[in-house]
């Protein structure tokens, strides 16, 4: 891996910060773990670091009294001891002392790491483990009190934990939230999960219908009837559409398998016990990528009846071409007029840059049935992104591991993805000046004590950490010296970090997709979350997390500088370029009874709300 900034707020500073913040950390660790008879005493010293000056001020002011930890652990209370001055003395037993080191030791390196501005090379390096009952991992730091792992019966199982340990410990990481899955999409999942099964790769119906499609025609529905998934664009577009054409499968019977280029694989676990969503390489239509509208048996031409399908035979696949250019896309594939037509394709090979999820709320063939599956309808991507994304193993040791190291600790998390679109002219400083008004303004981040004075009573203040995830390092720059050199006016503790600084985008590259893929994860696990509108790479975050982000919009005269989201659902860029989506006649009440609205990032769009 090659070297990126992966710095901490303290990772330049003298070592009395260091001090600082270990010390809050040390309590955070004795606190959890309730050490018995741990007695610590400490009184100042001007020949220590200033951090723990101010530290000791503080604990004297406390009446002198000892800091005393005490369990129901079957170790005595330690003997009280006079300490002099100018020494910091700990009368421990020696299994006692023996398991201080064992906890402290790790830390400090850590703590004093970071201040060596460590590499992604680095992190990938160290050994901290991600397995549930580990010693080494941070996962009792993650959560006071046990999860469900199936996240409400949304899993299945029937999966061994070790082959893909993201798919069961992702909760343990993720905000508790309320809405769970409703009892219909529960059963329609482990439907789906028996179909998979009974149609999947190397299975008889699907060699049956192998053998049709390479018949080179179609006899109607069959047995078993697939959708293909064809990736287009960036990895956060292509996450979009896996999870809009898995619901189109669940809505329509079919069996979803999905073509992985060579910058896709080993991103993702397999999703449905016992097959594969992974269509064979020897699968008889090549160059799916290179696939587009004008190849002859495209819905586009089907349906606009181009090709005469009553004299000429239809061959066993049709192509549909929906992305957000509407001189390409297939206009009329979401009008309920040809969706007979459509099911008589054994196979539809799809591709597509959009998240069309709220064309298909906005069809009332799949009214009553979208009804049972979401009761909360806000919760699509929020439950199918859970059910089917499942980082990899050495994915998730990346995303564990770096949280483990850097953002365990902090008492509240605030993730800000930060994307630049070429189109869009905003110098550096404007966007850095939109992001502190934001983040000022609704109260996720302090302001700073100009005077640069700081009150000794702040120090040990709650810790929060800031992930920036963006291209480009210098909104990290800033925003670590911006806090590094002042106080805040809270008293908080504020640690910023970015994984990585690509510079540009690089989705044909397997690499750059798999650092994508952490830190979206990373943000997904943030209390509060800051995003680019229009950006999918966000929506993907807020929707796997369950957050309603507040979105930085684009600079216009007298706009704010970021809006709430209504809702975690992400936004359908361009349905206006579809007919029997674009359909003027409805009016307000109508659009609110099929639960889509205008997005607040692109006028154009289209989102679901409640």
């Amino acid at each position: 891996m090659e070297k990126a900034p992966l710095t901490s707020f303290n990772a330049t500073q003298p070592n009395h910060v260091n001090t600082s913040v270990l010390l809050h950390l040390t309590r955070r660790i004795l606190h959890h773990l309730e050490l018995s008879s741990l007695i610590i005493r400490t009184s100042g010293s001007r020949h220590h670091g200033n951090g723990l000056k101010h530290m000791r001020k503080k604990e004297m002011n406390m009446e002198g009294k000892r800091i005393r930890i005490s369990t129901d652990v079957e170790m005595q209370a330690c003997s009280k001891l006079d300490h002099p001055k100018r020494t910091i003395s700990l009368v421990l037993k020696p299994g006692t002392l023996m398991l201080t080191c064992l906890i402290f030791l790790p830390l400090l390196v850590l703590v004093l790491g970071a201040t060596r501005n460590p590499s992604l090379k680095w992190l990938f390096s160290v050994g901290i483990t991600s397995g549930i009952g580990s010693k080494n991992s941070s996962l009792a730091f993650v959560t006071d009190a046990p999860k469900d792992k199936l996240l409400g019966g949304l899993l299945s199982p029937d999966f061994d934990e070790s082959s893909c340990l993201s798919r069961y410990q992702s909760a343990l990481y993720w905000k508790q939230l309320s809405n769970t899955p409703s009892p219909y999409l529960i059963a329609k999942l482990r439907s789906y999960e028996a179909l998979h099964r009974r149609c999947g790769p190397n299975t008889e119906p699907y060699k049956n219908a192998i053998q049709q499609l390479k018949s080179n025609h179609s006899a109607g529905r069959m047995e078993c009837n697939y959708v293909v998934w064809v990736p287009s664009d960036g990895l956060g577009n292509r996450i979009m559409t896996i999870v809009s054409v898995f619901l189109y499968a669940l809505l329509n019977d079919k069996v979803l398998l999905t073509h992985h280029s060579d910058d896709f694989r080993d991103l993702f676990c397999e999703p449905f016990p016992e097959s594969s969503w992974v269509l064979p390489s020897d699968f008889p239509v090549k160059d799916l990528e290179n696939l587009y509208t004008y190849t002859p048996w495209s819905s586009k031409n089907v349906l606009r009846k181009k090709v005469d399908t009553k004299n000429v035979l239809p061959p066993g696949y049709l192509y549909v071409h929906l992305t957000h250019d509407a001189r390409f896309s297939d206009h009329s594939f979401f009008c309920e007029e040809y969706q007979q037509l459509l099911q008589s394709f054994p196979w539809l090979l799809l591709r597509s840059n959009q998240y069309f999820v709220p064309a298909l709320f906005r069809s009332s063939q799949y009214e009553k049935e979208l009804s049972l599956l979401f009761p909360e309808t806000t919760s699509v991507f929020h439950h199918l992104g859970r059910y089917l994304l499942h980082p990899t193993n050495s994915v998730w040791g990346y995303i564990t591991r770096y949280y483990d190291a850097y953002l365990v600790h902090a008492e509240e998390r605030v993730g800000l993805q930060i994307r630049i679109f070429p189109n869009v002219r905003i110098s550096s400083d404007q966007m850095l000046d939109q992001i502190l008004n934001c983040s000022l303004y609704e109260k996720l981040l302090p302001g700073i004590d100009s005077e640069g004075a700081v009150n000794p009573a702040t120090w040990g203040g709650k810790l929060k950490a800031v992930l920036v995830t963006t291209l480009y390092s210098g909104y990290f720059e800033k925003l670590r010296n911006m806090y590094y050199e002042h106080a805040t006016t809270t008293g908080e503790l504020i640690a910023v970090y970015q994984p990585s600084h690509e510079e540009k985008q690089h989705t044909e590259q397997q690499n750059h997709n798999k650092k994508a893929l952490m830190e979206m994860y990373l943000l997904s696990f943030s209390d509060s979350l800051i995003t680019s509108g229009c950006s999918t790479f966000g929506y993907v975050a807020q929707g796997l997390g369950g957050l309603k982000p507040w979105i930085l919009l684009r600079p216009e005269k007298e706009s704010p500088a970021c809006a709430r989201a209504v809702s975690m659902e992400p936004c359908f860029h361009a349905p206006r370029a579809y007919q029997c989506i674009a359909e003027t006649g409805r009016n307000a009440r109508e659009e609110v009874a099929r639960h889509v609205r205008q997005c607040e990032d692109v006028a154009e769009g289209l989102k679901i709300v409640d």
